[in-house]
């Protein structure tokens, strides 16, 4: 049996493509290319109906599984019960930043609309990891539970969704203390300092 490599689809041919469908699309810093259809960021938070976000940003919950996980089949960092998952709208502007902070769970990033995001994370081990996600792929990032983590946009606006498992819950979610955290990964000062709060 021969396996048949699948080639990107023509760059062009997706612009053409994106247009005809009514499809919002907004391009990478890579290329200058625009669409009519791409919408401003007031649309998406009007019609998705976005809040302000401690970190930063805007959202909602747009899913919450009907039936938890009991507390003595999670691991011991959590205090309860949880959703078995639960999934948000984010919207991040180039004006503000998502701030480091952590979670106890696994947090899956999906990309639809906008420009580039990027996301950092500073791992348990001490490691750092970027992922940049947007409209020329790759779409999807993953930040493993309990990494701190921030993100970015460097123009206009990125629209993503976010799905957390063991479902999201405020009492699992901690904002990074810029001093602490510099404390604790001395080398990634700068990044810290521009990615956290006072």
């Amino acid at each position: 049996m021969t396996s048949m490599k699948i080639r990107p689809m023509d760059v062009g041919l997706q612009y053409r493509v994106m247009r005809k469908s009514k499809i919002p699309f907004v391009c990478s810093s890579e290329n200058n290319w625009t669409s009519e259809n791409v919408k401003p960021v007031d649309h998406w938070i009007k019609i998705l109906d976005l809040q302000a976000h401690p970190e930063g940003g805007y959202f909602r919950e747009t899913y919450r599984a009907s039936e938890d996980i009991p507390r003595n089949a999670l691991p011991d960092r959590f205090a309860g019960s949880r959703s078995i998952s639960t999934a948000i709208y984010f919207l991040l502007t180039a004006h503000a930043f998502s701030a480091f902070h952590r979670i106890r769970s696994d947090e899956l990033w999906h990309f639809h609309t906008g420009a580039s995001l990027t996301i950092h994370i500073l791992s348990p081990d001490r490691t750092y990891h970027a992922h940049t996600i947007g409209p020329d792929g790759p779409f999807q990032a993953i930040v493993p539970a309990q990494s701190w983590f921030a993100a970015e946009v460097a123009h206009a606006y990125a629209l993503v969704s976010c799905t957390v498992a063991p479902g999201f819950d405020f009492e699992d979610f901690e904002l990074a203390d810029r001093a602490a955290l510099i404390a604790g990964y001395p080398q990634h000062r700068a990044l810290i300092e521009r990615l956290t709060r006072p």
